[in-house]
């Protein structure tokens, strides 16, 4: 099966749904048309297809290797491949130009993250995890440190990463041990051991900079007395070349169940030479600038993978002669008809096509509010901000648990041939399933969002987002072809105000049933997006039909929405419910009765 990047959807988001051209009085945007999206994005696709994808498969088959003295090596042509990326300039399309980069605006590099992540999900992740460092360097260090180490993590010369789990702790961070000890020339030194690093240790890039929690001695327990560092693999010398090896090693690779092309590591730190970044005390905060990057990243990763998924079963099942149409054969001359006769088999690819469409909408409407929290006027930032922080974790989880689920629907349409090695359907289930895991699981992204994000500002995120598709309802109601769209999300919004209060009202009254009620709310805001989303899309692929386009695309999209409208939507009232029903029936029965 051969990988195509979803160029036209994405260019479609961006150019007619987003409207970039509105944007251009904003900063990052002066220089950004829809002419030039289509172009970055054609060119992107076109090395994604090229480059990328033809080594998935093999590299899911040799995964990484470690030597002795914790040298990594990745799979066959997988170095050769980044290098590539890196020549053509593709990591640094949204860095800051003040460090080497393009200037971009973050939505444009959303869209090359889902063609690099649907070609190679492993692969995805050595730049990705380097965006992350980035970022959090950017966002907190200080000039001599942005001014030594960003320039060439943004063109990807160097890679980044983000040290944050421990053998005692994953979730529960205030539980780290790993220390740092001060110096009193700036440096501290660290030691301590970090698991599950992605990315930790390849052969890909001449040094790789660490961003790690630790403690420095003296610093209260908790979460309180985390700081994040700066450790770089190789020291780096004042005129920036590189120096002398720093005390850290991989002391071994995980053998996982997916994402075997990616180097996850386990990391030891025997008094490494770290430099602070921001201030002693702040990590956890400045540390949530790399998370919230990867949570968004991992949200584009499990519905890139999803989309190639979907791609996969289609092509599968247009090939795949079985059995004879219901209502009499289409393939009279051959052996059996092709299972996209069979409804069941419709039912499948209409539900990860609804989802994928959807979720790619979703991504890059809030990478285009990532780029407005820059914006010069006050109201349209602030508003930016609230968002992002209140669909972070919706992203993350709802679109992992989405893709995972398009997957899953990929390897049943594959039938037995998907249970096997032979074709890739078997990998794409398998690199899904970690979306729903790192980067905070997706039952932990629910309680963020429950206990931290919606009562956040005094419920100001959720009340500008309910303000927004009322708003939009009103102004697009009425009768046409959209109508069912536009009163689906009218609905679907009713519910999920209904599902808000009951958690303001029982969740403070019991915290037991806000947590009860978590991943159903998730899910239903999830779904209220989507809804939101198709709406976006139908409203502008009808006014292309009503403008005399003859282009297949409108209709087809339209037509995959409906399927959202009729057969997904109703889920809303689902969630609502189940949500409703409280803690009682998770909690009344003892621990020691499972």
């Amino acid at each position: 099966m051969a990988y195509k990047a979803p160029v036209r959807d994405l260019t479609f988001i961006v150019n007619e749904v987003l409207d970039i051209d509105r944007y251009s009085n904003q900063p990052g945007f002066a220089d950004v048309n829809s002419e030039l999206v289509t172009q970055i994005l054609e060119e992107g696709g076109k090395f994604a297809e090229e480059v990328i994808a033809p080594i998935n498969h093999s590299g899911d088959k040799e995964g990484c290797h470690w030597a002795e003295g914790g040298v990594v090596t990745g799979p066959k042509g997988w170095k050769e491949a980044y290098h590539a990326m890196v020549e053509a300039g593709w990591p640094s399309l949204a860095a800051d130009p003040a460090y080497g980069g393009q200037g971009m605006p973050y939505v444009l590099a959303s869209a090359f993250g889902q063609f690099t992540a649907g070609a190679s999900a492993a692969f995805s992740m050595y730049p990705g995890l380097t965006a992350g460092a980035y970022a959090g360097i950017h966002a907190s260090a200080s000039d001599e440190l942005k001014a030594k180490y960003l320039p060439k993590m943004a063109t990807g010369e160097w890679g980044g990463t983000m040290n944050l789990t421990e053998p005692q702790c994953g979730t529960d961070l205030g539980m780290v041990r790993t220390k740092a000890v001060p110096q009193g020339d700036g440096t501290y030194r660290i030691t301590g051991q970090k698991i599950w690093i992605s990315a930790g240790e390849h052969d890909f890039t001449d040094n790789i900079i660490h961003t790690v929690l630790a403690r420095v001695e003296g610093a209260p327990a908790g979460i309180k007395g985390l700081s994040l560092f700066l450790v770089p693999k190789f020291l780096v010398n004042e005129d920036g070349s590189i120096g002398e090896r720093n005390s850290l090693t991989c002391a071994g690779l995980e053998h996982k169940m997916g994402i075997h092309g990616n180097a996850t590591c386990v990391m030891q730190y025997d008094d490494a030479v770290g430099w602070l970044i921001g201030e002693e005390g702040r990590g956890m905060n400045n540390m949530f600038v790399v998370m919230n990057e990867a949570r968004l990243g991992t949200g584009l990763q499990g519905l890139a993978i999803g989309t190639a998924a979907y791609q996969a079963a289609v092509e599968f099942a247009r090939d795949r002669l079985q059995g004879r149409s219901l209502t009499g054969p289409k393939n009279p001359d051959g052996p059996a008809d092709s299972i996209m006769v069979h409804p069941d088999v419709r039912r499948m690819l209409l539900e990860a096509k609804a989802f994928v469409e959807g979720g790619q909408a979703f991504i890059l409407w809030t990478a285009l509010h990532a780029d407005l929290e820059k914006s010069d006027d006050e109201a349209t930032a602030t508003k930016a901000k609230d968002y992002m922080a209140l669909l972070t974790p919706i992203v993350k989880a709802y679109l992992t648990d989405k893709g995972f689920h398009a997957a899953s629907l990929g390897m049943q349409v594959h039938g037995g041939s998907g249970y096997t090695e032979h074709f890739q359907a078997s990998q794409y289930l398998r690199d899904a399933r970690i979306t729903m895991i790192y980067e905070g699981t997706n039952g932990v992204q629910a309680l963020d969002l429950v206990g931290r994000k919606l009562p956040s500002n005094g419920g100001r995120a959720i009340m500008t987002w309910f303000g927004e598709i009322d708003a939009f309802v009103a102004e697009n109601g009425g009768e046409g072809p959209i109508k069912p769209f536009i009163d689906g999300l009218a609905d679907a919004k009713k519910k999920l105000q209904d599902g808000t209060m009951w958690l303001m009202q029982n969740g403070m009254a019991n915290p037991d049933n806000a947590g009860a009620a978590s991943s159903e709310y998730l899910n239903l805001f999830g779904v209220t997006a989507l809804a939101y989303m198709w709406s976006l899309m139908a409203l502008k692929a009808q006014a292309a039909i009503d403008g005399g386009s003859d282009d297949p695309f409108y209709a087809n999209k339209i037509a995959t929405g409906r399927y959202f409208v009729e057969r997904i939507l109703p889920e809303a009232d689902m969630h609502l419910k189940k949500l409703k029903t409280g803690a009682d029936v998770l909690m009344a029965m003892s621990a020691d009765a499972f």
